[in-house]
């Protein structure tokens, strides 16, 4: 499980709702609102920790 950059909620990454690519991470999204709020300001969110 990985978790949202937004939220924090785990995510599923095989039933994520939606990802985005940022600098060459994906990254992973519970929901469609969390990715738009993390595609309009990328970099204020933390690095996935792996």
């Amino acid at each position: 499980m990985l978790k949202d950059p937004v939220c924090g909620m785990e995510v599923d990454e095989t039933k994520a709702a939606a990802t985005s690519l940022f600098q060459g991470t994906t990254y992973y999204f519970c929901t469609q609102a969390c990715k738009n709020a993390f595609d309009k300001a990328p970099e204020k969110y933390p690095e996935e920790e792996e």
